[in-house]
């Protein structure tokens, strides 16, 4: 199968312009400033997967898992899904070429306009007039027409009325009319038409409702990062290179350098020094906690920043819960490995949403969406569900009746499997609300941490689940709220949607970056650094209250816009663009690591073996680490 990334022997010591990841807002700043004719290379963490290659097994998805712990690192450092586990939040994350966007739900929503009415924004993205009284969501906001190109790369579209019927959606909608809220099918990036290339270049399916959205795509219907703006900045000239783990930037005599280690090379295990890359512009684009940790990292070695740097973390105010054994059918887990037919249509992850936002107070707005579970962790659900609804559980109609059909249809699911029983009649619920944002993001042992003490007690959190609990009386069984979201846990919180860390605002006493996303240099004023940008969810200084992917690249598409303008370049807009070449297919290859050591000597040229003795003599040591890559075995033999 083709691939976008290249090989790493075809790294250049220097570029115009180093994007540092590839998800959303690095994704849009490489491919805007590769078609305004810059040199471009995008270094990312994770390897690449293309469809067809994601988990769909509980042992594939097993191999996949990476664990960041207080203690330790559990994992390969490239694995696909990636939970990093804290004392007060936890976080998971996408880590491979498309970032987040590979296991992400794909909803694709403005945020209501009130949030940009918060002085946490610089006067610049702040509203210069409050919405209407009647809170129209649709009222303009300061990143129009910013969403309007975002949109039109990433193709976001609700389920269509021709999909089959969706139970999951069904269900939510009727615990939408039970709440007397704003339901409807919200915008996702999935692709239901095309079939064959799309406006990139890239070949494309129609979505099989197969449900395994959050394990990775693999029918090619997923408008990921690799379905467009990745493509397209690599049919513009960028070069894309994965396993490159950035560690931190420090300033150069002509520019910036970037100091990076390769992973899964071998390398760490002989301790190798660092690469180095230098550029004229840097955009630090690897998520929340990645450009914070590389930002923290570079303050390390003498990069001076803004002292804010690492605050206003906010885990977007998410909240997960079930609506465990009810009355309804859901079919809510996805396919994993079985052929299209053998599984009733799930649909995509996410095809409905309660919308709450509508609210006097905007911090006491929500969203609530159902969710499919990847079908490669089906099997484990069952004795889980059935042990969690024991332990933090609340049976909504209680009497022996209702007692007997719950404890049937777990046992049928424990015997039949998730398919059948309390599990296919299990909805998932996935919220964003407004938490407070009084995160902090540390580094200790070298790794990002998260310090939120007493996060999981905000009266929000419980309101949420108030909600949610209501929103499954009309289905019946068990509500289950997120089962770490409890006293034995300390209501500690997961999150999928880290915002913040490099916030921006009006000078460096307030935030990391400016409106146009250039670092602050030093603790104080509104002096930047030239060429020093980031680009991502860690810019946003506050909770949106509802999926952020689609104002992040807003954000990052007005960033590029900006840093063009500011550099005289244009950006031209034009599709349909198409590869410059023709993509040749991976062979099998062959790598490895050796580091040699031995003496040498400046006194003796001409016999190696008299000037190691010499050098011995003299302990004048040597030392050098080698990677030997092949990308094609047969050619090499």
């Amino acid at each position: 199968m083709a691939r976008l990334s290249s090989p790493i022997e075809k790294l250049k010591n220097r570029y115009k312009v180093v994007v540092i990841g590839s998800g959303y807002g690095a994704a849009i700043m490489a491919s805007r400033l590769a078609r305004a004719g810059q040199s471009v290379c995008i270094l990312e963490r994770g390897k690449e997967l293309q469809p067809g290659e994601y988990p769909n097994t509980e042992t594939e998805a097993v191999e996949e898992f990476q664990v960041d712990l207080p203690e330790k690192h559990i994992g390969r450092a490239t694995g696909l899904y990636d939970l990093r586990v804290n004392s007060d939040v936890n976080v998971f994350l996408g880590c491979g070429l498309g970032g987040t966007s590979l296991v992400n739900a794909n909803v694709a929503l403005r945020a209501e306009p009130r949030v940009f009415d918060s002085p946490a924004w610089p006067s610049e993205l702040r509203n210069k007039t409050s919405p209407d009284p009647a809170l129209d969501l649709d009222h303009s906001t300061p990143l129009e027409p910013y969403y309007a190109y975002a949109e039109q790369m990433l193709k976001p579209a609700p389920v269509p009325s021709t999909a089959p019927p969706l139970p999951k959606l069904k269900a939510l909608e009727k615990s939408a009319r039970h709440l007397h809220a704003m339901f409807y099918r919200p915008p996702i990036n999935v692709n239901f038409e095309i079939d064959g290339p799309n406006h990139v270049g890239v070949e494309q399916k129609p979505c099989t409702c197969c449900g395994d959205c959050v394990s990775g795509c693999n029918y090619g219907a997923k408008n990921t990062l690799i379905m467009n703006y990745l493509p397209d900045a690599r049919n513009h000239g960028a070069e894309i290179f994965t396993q490159v783990s950035v560690r931190w930037v420090q300033r150069g005599d002509a520019g910036w350098l970037v100091q990076c280690q390769l992973l899964e090379e071998g390398r760490e295990l002989f301790n190798a020094p660092p690469l180095t890359i230098s550029a004229d512009i840097v955009v630090i684009a690897a998520g929340t906690l990645g450009s914070t940790e590389i930002l923290l990292r570079s303050a390390q070695n003498g990069l001076a920043l803004s002292s804010r740097l690492g605050f206003n973390f906010t885990g977007n105010g998410d909240v997960l819960g079930f609506g465990y054994d009810t009355d309804d059918q859901i079919n809510g887990i996805g396919w994993g490995h079985r052929s299209p037919g053998e599984i009733p249509p799930v649909g995509p992850c996410i095809t409905g949403i309660i919308d709450l936002r509508h609210m006097p107070n905007l911090t006491d707005g929500m969203v609530v969406e159902e969710g499919s579970i990847p079908g490669a962790l089906g099997a484990a659900l069952p004795e889980v569900f059935a042990v969690t609804a024991g332990l933090v559980g609340k049976i909504l109609e209680p009497n022996p009746q209702a007692d007997a059909r719950l404890v049937a249809r777990a046992v049928e699911s424990i015997i039949r499997g998730p398919y059948h029983g309390a599990i296919n009649n299990t909805q998932t619920y996935l919220v964003m609300t407004h938490d407070n944002g009084a995160g902090r993001l540390v580094l200790e042992d070298d790794r990002v941490r998260i310090e939120w003490p007493g996060v999981g007690g905000q009266a929000i959190f419980q309101r949420v689940n108030s909600i949610l609990e209501e929103a499954t009386k009309p289905l019946g069984g068990i509500f289950v709220k997120n089962p770490i979201w409890s006293e034995l846990f300390r209501h500690n919180l997961i999150t999928v949607h880290p915002l913040g860390g490099c916030v921006m605002a009006d000078d460096a006493e307030g935030g990391v970056v400016d409106h146009k996303g250039r670092v602050f240099s030093g603790p104080n004023g509104t002096k930047t650094y030239p060429g020093l940008y980031v680009s991502d969810g860690s810019v946003v200084p506050c909770p949106l209250g509802v999926n952020p992917l689609l104002t992040i690249s807003a954000l990052a598409e007005r960033c590029a816009a900006l840093l063009c303008k500011d550099y005289g370049w244009e950006i031209d807009y034009t599709l349909p663009s198409a590869p410059a070449e023709v993509a040749v297919a991976a062979q099998p290859g062959i790598q490895f690591t050796e580091t040699m050591k031995g003496f040498f000597s400046a006194k003796v040229k001409d016999d190696y073996e008299r000037g190691a003795a010499q050098g011995k003599v003299d302990n004048s040591t040597f030392q050098f680490t080698l990677t030997i890559v092949s990308e094609d075995v047969e050619k090499m033999l």
